[in-house]
Parts: C-alpha cells; sequence; structure tokens
C-alpha cells in the first residue's frame, strides 16, 4: 500500500518524481470524492495534437529520401522551438511503424494549435496529417 509520504514528499504537485511500479488496483491509494472535487477545481485546458503519417511520409531506413530526413529534422527543430516558449508542453515521437507518428500536448488553444501545425513543414509538405483534441490535466502535471 502507498503511504502520504510516499506520495508528495518529493514533488510539489503531491505525486512521486520517479513513478511506482503498478501491481494491482488494490495497491492504490484510496481517493475520496471529496479529494477528487477538490482537485478538479484546479484543473485548465490544454489541447493534444497527434500526429499521423501523411502521404508522402516515408519510414526511416535506407529507402528514405534525404528531402525528406531533411524536413523531418526542421519539423523537429520547430517542435523544439515552440516547447522552449512553453507552447508545446510536451512532445513525443513514435516510431512504431504504427501510422502515428507523435503525439504533443500544448498550452494553447485548439484554434491557435491548428494554425501552428498549418505552419508545420512537414504538414505542408504532406509528410504528416494531425488530430486535435481539446482536453484538461491538473497544475504542475509533468514528465520527470
Amino acid at each position: 500500500m502507498y503511504s502520504p509520504n510516499s506520495l508528495g514528499t518529493d514533488s510539489p504537485t503531491g505525486h512521486p518524481a520517479s513513478p511506482v511500479t503498478y501491481t494491482t488496483d488494490s495497491a492504490l491509494p484510496a481517493v475520496t470524492d471529496e479529494m477528487l472535487q477538490g482537485a478538479l477545481q484546479h484543473i485548465r485546458p490544454y489541447t493534444v495534437c497527434i500526429l499521423k503519417a501523411g502521404p508522402s511520409f516515408q519510414e526511416p531506413g535506407p529507402a528514405r529520401e534525404s528531402w525528406v530526413a531533411d524536413l523531418i529534422w526542421q519539423h523537429g527543430k520547430r517542435n523544439y522551438a515552440l516547447y522552449l516558449v512553453g507552447l508545446k508542453r510536451i512532445v513525443c515521437p513514435i516510431g512504431d511503424g504504427s501510422g502515428t507518428t507523435g503525439v504533443s500536448i500544448f498550452d494553447a488553444d485548439p484554434d491557435e494549435v491548428d494554425q501552428i501545425m498549418r505552419q508545420d513543414p512537414g504538414v505542408k509538405a504532406g509528410l504528416f496529417t494531425y488530430e486535435i483534441h481539446a482536453t484538461q490535466t491538473f497544475p504542475g502535471s509533468t514528465l520527470t
């Protein structure tokens, strides 16, 4: 069972700095209605963007043309710039061959994210398409 000390003393967000290993739901901390209601008072909006392979996408490997690799590099540099200014809070490339090529969480509304994504060099070239979804989460949610 998780103790209060193991769930918040090392993180200002109230969760451990490093995740624990999941065993069973019965080992999770008890959450009362009041606890959840209190936490929900502090959620704030974000936007999730799911990046997918477009018609011009080429999988990594020796057959990938250099112009595709160059555009993906430019796309990555732009993602990092968006991260540095705080617009893209989470950037997760996905390279598992599933057709989903990335997931990002923006600190912007869906219309602004659409405007940002329409200017992406990979989107403009047809390497990527994207879906945008409004969402919300607790302040301080982070990856460590």
